[in-house]
C-alpha cells in the first residue's frame, strides 16, 4: 500500500519509479517520477508567463495532472471550464484569462523540450488557488473559488471514510465515466488517486460495454455517475466486472433506489452515494438499503435544519461559516438526515406557487414515467409548465397509441393534485434524460428538447450503398466518417452520431424506396441502444407495411445496425416505426 501524500507536497517528493499515478491505454503504468517531469514542463512553460490566471482544458487526466500542479507551482490561479465550446472560450477571453491546454490557441510545453530542473516549494494551502463551475443543472454555471486547503480537507476525508475498503495486496486502478473539468471528477478521479498512490485509467468509460471491457478482473475502482448507473441494462455479462471491483461511486444528482438496486445486481456492490455540491465539497454520504436510507455526514462536517433547509459548516467551505443550501431536510433521528427536494424549485405562475418537485413525484407515482423532470418553459400565454419524461413499459403502451394519449392520461393524474395553471402544457417523451460529461442533466438541454427543431442538413447523410430493394423491404449501408459535421459539438470528448440524424436519415431513405403517402404522422417505438461513433458502417434495414386496421395509413419499421468483427451476431444501435397518412391525421393539431 502506497502512502499517503499531500497534494501541496507532491511534486516536492523525490522522484519515485515504484509509485503509479496512472494507467496507460496499453496497460504501461506512468509512475510519480514520469509525472515530476511533466509537472516540470508546465511549470517552465508557465512561470515566466505575466497572466494570473489560466484557464485549463486537457482531455488526457495525467497530462491535466501535471498541468494543473505546474500552474499552482508557477503561482497561477486555475479555472477549469466545463467544456472547450466556442461560447465558453469567447467568455474566458472576456474575463481576461488565458488559455492553456486543448482550448483553441492554448498554451502547451513543446514536445521533445529538455527536462528542466529546478528545485518546486510545497504549495501554499491558502493562497494556492482554483475556480470551478457549477454544472448549470439549475441554470447558468457559476463560478466557484477554492483555496487549496478546502480540497486537501476533502481528499484527506474521503481517504479517511474510505481508504480502508479500496486496500488490498494490489492498488486498484480507478476507473471513471466523469469528467475531471468538473469538481467530482477533480476530487474522486485526479486528486484523491494522486494522493493516495492509486493509478487512474488514463480513458474514460463512457458506455456499458466500456466497462465491461475494462473492469476486472484486476482491482478495479468505479467513479461514475447516476446516469451512467442507470444505464446499464441487464443484456451485458458484468461477471468479470464483479470480480475485482472494490468500489463504486455515484454523485452528480440523485440516484433512484431501484437504479441503485439494479446497478448493484450488475456491478456485485451497492453504489456508494456522495452528496454534496461545487460550492460545499462533499457533504454526507449513503448506501442504500431502502429508499428512505438516511444521509450520513463526513468527518468534520457539521449540519442543522434552518427553516426545513439544510445549513453545514465544513473544513471543505472557505471559512468557518454556516453555509446555507436550499435542499429541504429532515433529521433521520440517527444522527443523518433524508433529503426532501430543493426548496429553489418553487416557481410562481400567474401568482400561484407551483412545486415542480411535487409535480414531478405525481408523475412518479403513476408508474406511466420511470424519471420526470419539471421546467417552466415559455408559451404564447406566458410561463408554463413543460415536462420531459422517461415513459416505462406501461408509458410506452400508451405512447403508442400517440403522445397525446400518454400526455393527457399525465395530465389527468395531476388535476387532482396542482392548480389548473400548474398543468403541463407541452410534453417531451425521450428513452434517456439528456446529460452532459459530468452525469447531470442541466435545464439548458431540457430547453433544448422545447425549441423548435430547425431540419437537418441532408448534405450530411453519407451516400448509401444500397444492398437490396423491392416494394416492401430494403437495406444500405452507411460509412461514419470521423469529419462527419454533425459530429461537431456533439460531444468534443467522445463524439457520437446525433439520434435525430439516425431518425431523419431512415425517414428520408424509406421516402425514397417506398410508395409513401405525403402526411407523416408520428414516429412510434423507437429505442436507442448503442451510440454511434466514428469509423462505424451503419446497416440500415426498412420495412414497409400497410395498416389493414387502419386503411389510410402504412409504417415503415427501421433498425440501424453494425458489426463490429468481434461476433457475428449485428450490434443493434436504434430503431423504430414511423407511420405515413393518405389524409391529414388529426394528432397534427396536437403536434
Amino acid at each position: 500500500m502506497a502512502d499517503f501524500w499531500s497534494l501541496a507536497t507532491l511534486a516536492t517528493q523525490p522522484p519515485s519509479a515504484l509509485r503509479p499515478v496512472a494507467r496507460r491505454a496499453d496497460g504501461s503504468l506512468a509512475s510519480h517520477a514520469d509525472l515530476l517531469v511533466r509537472i516540470g514542463h508546465w511549470h517552465a512553460l508557465l512561470a515566466p508567463q505575466a497572466q494570473t490566471e489560466w484557464a485549463l482544458y486537457l482531455n488526457d487526466p495525467l497530462e491535466f495532472a501535471a498541468a494543473l500542479l505546474g500552474a499552482w507551482h508557477a503561482g497561477k490561479t486555475v479555472l477549469l471550464p466545463g467544456d472547450a465550446l466556442p461560447e465558453t472560450v469567447h467568455q474566458l477571453q472576456h474575463r481576461g484569462c488565458a488559455l492553456a491546454g486543448d482550448l483553441p490557441g492554448g498554451l502547451q510545453p513543446e514536445a521533445g523540450a529538455v527536462a528542466p530542473t529546478a528545485a518546486l516549494q510545497a504549495l501554499h494551502p491558502q493562497h494556492t488557488r482554483l475556480q470551478v463551475f457549477t454544472s448549470g443543472s439549475q441554470g447558468q454555471p457559476q463560478a466557484i473559488d477554492k483555496a487549496l486547503h478546502q480540497l486537501l480537507a476533502e481528499v484527506a476525508t474521503l481517504e479517511a471514510t474510505f481508504g480502508a475498503r479500496l486496500r488490498g495486496e494490489t492498488v486498484p486502478t480507478v476507473w471513471t465515466t466523469v469528467s475531471h473539468q468538473h469538481i467530482y471528477g477533480l476530487l474522486f478521479y485526479i486528486l484523491w488517486p494522486l494522493s493516495s498512490g492509486r493509478p487512474l485509467a488514463s480513458q474514460r468509460l463512457l458506455y456499458p460495454e466500456d466497462m465491461v471491457a475494462h473492469l476486472g478482473p484486476a482491482p478495479s475502482v468505479l467513479v461514475a455517475t447516476p446516469a451512467h448507473l442507470k444505464r446499464l441494462g441487464d443484456r451485458l455479462d458484468w461477471q468479470r466486472a464483479r470480480q475485482g471491483l472494490r468500489a463504486v461511486f455515484s454523485s452528480g444528482g440523485p440516484l433512484p433506489f431501484e437504479a441503485s438496486q439494479s446497478a448493484a445486481q450488475a456491478l456485485g456492490l451497492v453504489p456508494t452515494e456522495v452528496f454534496g455540491s461545487s460550492e460545499t465539497g462533499g457533504i454526507a454520504w449513503r448506501q442504500a438499503a431502502s429508499a428512505s436510507q438516511s444521509w450520513q455526514p463526513f468527518a468534520g462536517v457539521q449540519w442543522r435544519e434552518d427553516a426545513g433547509c439544510l445549513a453545514v459548516q465544513s473544513p471543505n467551505l472557505p471559512d468557518g461559516a454556516w453555509w446555507e443550501t436550499t435542499d429541504r431536510v429532515q433529521a433521520s433521528g440517527d444522527g443523518g438526515f433524508v433529503l426532501l427536494g430543493r426548496s429553489d424549485r418553487i416557481v410562481k405562475i400567474e401568482e400561484k406557487r407551483v412545486s415542480l418537485d411535487a409535480i414531478e413525484q405525481q408523475l412518479l407515482a403513476t408508474q406511466l414515467v420511470k424519471e420526470a423532470r419539471a421546467l417552466l418553459i415559455p408559451t404564447s400565454v406566458g410561463q408554463r409548465v413543460g415536462v420531459v419524461a422517461v415513459p416505462t413499459e406501461a408509458g410506452q403502451l400508451l405512447a403508442a397509441q400517440g403522445r397525446k394519449v400518454l400526455g393527457d392520461r399525465l395530465r389527468q393524474a395531476l388535476a387532482g393534485a396542482v392548480e389548473a395553471v400548474a398543468l403541463p402544457r407541452r410534453w417531451r417523451f425521450v428513452p434517456a434524460l439528456p446529460h452532459n460529461a459530468q452525469g447531470k442533466t442541466p435545464e439548458a438541454l431540457l430547453r433544448a428538447l422545447f425549441d423548435p427543431v430547425e431540419p437537418l442538413d441532408t448534405s450530411a447523410m453519407p451516400m448509401p450503398q444500397w444492398q437490396l430493394r423491392s416494394a416492401t423491404e430494403a437495406r444500405a449501408t452507411l460509412r461514419i466518417e470521423a469529419d462527419l459535421v454533425l459530429f461537431a459539438g456533439h460531444f468534443d470528448v467522445a463524439p457520437i452520431l446525433p439520434g435525430v440524424a439516425q431518425l431523419d436519415w431512415a425517414i428520408q431513405l424509406a421516402q425514397q424506396c417506398f410508395d409513401l403517402p405525403t402526411h407523416f404522422v408520428r414516429l412510434e417505438a423507437l429505442k436507442f441502444v448503442r451510440p454511434v461513433t466514428p469509423g462505424t458502417t451503419l446497416i440500415l434495414d426498412l420495412s414497409y407495411k400497410a395498416q389493414l386496421a387502419k386503411p389510410e395509413l402504412c409504417a415503415v419499421a427501421f433498425a440501424w445496425t453494425s458489426q463490429d468483427g468481434s461476433s457475428a451476431e449485428p450490434v443493434a444501435h436504434s430503431s423504430g416505426r414511423a407511420l405515413w397518412s393518405r389524409t391529414v391525421p388529426q394528432e397534427a393539431a396536437h403536434a
